[in-house]
């Protein structure tokens, strides 16, 4: 058996709540919740309850379940005598030491769920795809990305994020050691959100740089993009979504980061970069484009083929996404040097695919 293969005789973080004698409660509310839910009642686990921090917790329900306070889970049954299954994001700081803390006293899991609405990664996903998913992890180009795919792939399967601390980098190695922007870059940022991804590369660069092109579809966070780049030369900003070519399509303004393309929603313009560009360079492209990195790949086909500049890709919008998206990537250029790295993220929506030509 493989390194990969051996994943699938671990336990799933659905098995082992559907095999626990303990009570099995929900921590967050919101989608993240309704999604949990959703899943719970296709493994057949029931809700013990939900509960939230302690200083959001207002007396309120939920989809008809009192909201506890954690404190009050934890003085009624004791720490260790009950399950939490995480179901809100931490991506920041103070919140991942907040979600270390609760698994130093209690049973935490994370399970896998999909980010987009389209299912999540499982057992069968692992199985169905196995030969993918070996491939692309015999193309990594060190033994770093090695270490992050295998730990991601383990997370997945088990909702247990001490593999996701196992594997963890922070954005400046990848920066330093993979990407190393320079002065010149042609950058194009797919999914700009208010600039936060060209203030951290220009960071690297002392604010210098050639050309930058960006792209956001939600209007509040375009208005944002706007401001922060107006005193800025030789940047082009784009109130659209990136796409395999020049279309419309509605998007789900919702927002923040999470806003998505749907079939239903605001009519938004979509783009692609090979048409934007019109066959002229660009050096650096990141895409994370809630679900749609395919296709805004597709429409960079001809950028990567003349160009091969460095790319940054999203893997973790769609469960197909870590194994479908390098090997797309490596079919447009075979030359790329493939790296993976996990940036701190509860569940695993910061891991990254980087592709070099070294």
């Amino acid at each position: 058996m493989s390194e990969i293969s051996e994943i699938l005789d671990l336990t799933s973080s659905w098995e082992r709540m559907q095999n626990t004698n303990l009570p099995v409660f929900i921590y967050g509310m919101g989608d993240g919740c309704l999604k949990l839910m959703r899943e719970f009642k296709k493994y057949g686990i029931p809700v013990a309850g939900i509960f939230a921090s302690d200083e959001f917790v207002r007396g309120h329900s939920f989809e008809g379940h009192l909201v506890h306070k954690l404190s009050e889970v934890e003085n009624a049954l004791g720490c260790g005598n009950f399950i939490i299954a995480l179901a809100f994001a931490a991506g920041y700081e103070s919140l991942i030491k907040q979600i270390d803390s609760i698994t130093e006293r209690n049973i935490v899991i994370v399970p896998d769920t999909d980010v987009v609405g389209v299912g999540a990664f499982t057992k069968q996903t692992l199985s169905e795809n196995l030969e993918s998913i070996e491939k692309v992890y015999s193309l990594l180009a060190d033994d770093k990305s090695k270490q992050v795919y295998e730990d991601v792939l383990k997370y997945k399967i088990t909702g247990d994020i001490s593999y996701l601390r196992e594997c963890c980098t922070p954005p400046e190695e990848a920066y330093k050691n993979i990407i190393r922007p320079h002065e010149n870059e042609i950058y194009v940022d797919l999914g700009a959100y208010n600039g936060d991804t060209i203030r951290e590369l220009l960071s690297f660069t002392s604010g210098r740089y050639e050309k930058i092109y960006a792209l956001e579809p939600d209007k509040r966070n375009f208005r944002k993009l706007s401001e922060y780049a107006k005193n800025m030369k030789d940047i082009k900003l784009y109130n659209a979504a990136v796409w395999s070519r020049e279309d419309t399509l509605y998007f789900n303004a919702a927002g923040g980061r999470q806003g998505k393309l749907s079939s239903k929603g605001v009519e938004t313009a979509a783009l692609s970069v090979d048409g934007i560009l019109k066959g002229g360079q660009a050096t650096y492209i990141k895409y994370d484009v809630e679900g749609a990195e395919a296709q805004a790949l597709e429409g960079t086909k001809e950028t990567i083929k003349k160009w091969s500049p460095k790319l940054c890709v999203a893997l973790y919008h769609r469960a197909e996404d870590i194994f479908s998206l390098p090997l797309m990537v490596t079919q447009m250029c075979p030359k790329y040097k493939l790296y993976v790295r996990h940036f701190p993220y509860y569940p695993a929506w910061e891991t990254n695919l980087f592709a070099v030509c070294e």
